[in-house]
């Protein structure tokens, strides 16, 4: 179990002060204590709503990653040790949880999308960008008694009866963190290993631009209740098959620089074919991280991998450096996330898609 260890211990020399502490909290998503606002209501009447369930369905994204599924379980364990009933699922047939995911606990509250109740009682939604993306459980939350969204996609276009959105969150694990204080429930250590997973994740292990003072802090009072911090990181980023690196090879054996695109910023893009998942036994989900190399370049601000369904559906996956918001061009697209991480999916194959993104870039740049 990687969230073994021993917990920190308190006040060691050179710690920060409760003025910075404070600071800190501060920014964290929401108003705080003694707050008004739009979002402070939102606040209130998602515990409401919680504090009055006997059960709830905690939903998060198709294909989830680090930080939908971290934030589902996080509340899930918090939930579950206030005497509610929680079930856990993803709008998906078959299920499948990444290996880099294995780890995380909680997950015997999973249970497959036809175990959700046609019109639950509640559904809190997590990380999930828009409606579509809650897969074969879109219905069930429309019909739910309640629908809470807690996300952090710029993209969102707001849906469900209580949304908690906030762009500024690095992480929808964040918001995750701010429930349970307001639910008055401290993380333990799967908690904690649940919330550390989100956040690391979504901030590209604390590099991207999102990062802040706040994401620290918060990841370092998780760090407090003794998660192995270090077996997580080797699961999430330095563990794959040898099957994987087959794959990669091909991939970027098959990437293609193209210098005028993005209005001149640059474009890097490759693809991966089923029939190599196939052939070398690797999974879509396995190859998430496969994007994080081809963004390397210094060439190109832009970088887009396509990867291929067993039906053919191509998911897009697509970085910036910061000179272009990949989340206006994946909107063109049918899809979104955020500025400078984004996604869509298509059903053309590979030359009409990257055609087709190479004018959402071109529309987005004129823009």
């Amino acid at each position: 179990m990687t969230t073994a260890g021993k917990p920190a211990e308190s006040g060691a020399a050179g710690a920060v002060s409760t003025v910075e502490v404070e600071t800190a909290l501060a920014v964290l998503p929401g108003p705080r204590n003694g707050s008004s606002g739009p979002f402070e209501a939102a606040w209130a009447r998602a515990v409401e709503l919680i504090a009055g369930a006997e059960e709830i369905d905690l939903i998060c994204h198709i294909c989830p990653d680090g930080d939908a599924l971290g934030s589902a379980l996080a509340a899930a364990l918090a939930l579950r040790g206030l005497g509610k009933r929680v079930r856990v699922s993803f709008g998906e047939d078959p299920q499948i949880i990444p290996e880099s995911l294995s780890f995380l606990p909680g997950q015997e509250m999973i249970v497959p999308a036809a175990a959700v109740p046609a019109a639950p009682a509640l559904v809190l939604a997590f990380d999930a960008a828009s409606e579509e993306r809650l897969g074969l459980l879109r219905d069930n939350a429309f019909a739910a008694g309640a629908l809470v969204v807690f996300d952090h996609h710029a993209s969102n276009p707001g849906f469900g009866d209580v949304r908690l959105i906030d762009p500024s969150a690095p992480a929808t694990a964040v918001l995750v963190d701010e429930l349970l204080r307001r639910l008055h429930v401290p993380p333990d250590r799967s908690i904690a290993a649940c919330l550390y997973t989100g956040i690391a994740t979504d901030t590209g292990s604390f590099k991207y631009r999102a990062t802040t003072p706040a994401t620290h802090e918060m990841a370092g009072r998780m760090l407090a209740t003794g998660i192995r911090h270090d077996l997580i990181s080797r699961q999430l980023w330095d563990t794959t098959s040898f099957g994987y690196l087959k794959v990669l090879a091909g991939a970027l054996d098959r990437a293609v620089f193209e210098p005028e695109e993005a209005g001149g910023h640059g474009l890097v893009w490759t693809w991966v074919p089923y029939q190599d998942l196939a052939l070398f036994g690797v999974t879509v989900e396995e190859i998430e991280g496969l994007i994080d190399v081809l963004r390397k370049p210094a060439e190109a601000d832009v970088a887009l991998v396509l990867k291929q369904d067993p039906d053919g559906t191509l998911r897009g996956s697509c970085r910036s450096r910061g000179a272009v918001d990949v989340a206006a061009v994946c909107a063109r697209l049918d899809g979104g996330g955020h500025v400078f991480a984004a996604g869509f999916s298509a059903r053309a194959g590979v030359p009409e898609t990257v055609e087709r993104f190479r004018a959402a870039l071109a529309e987005e740049n004129a823009g």
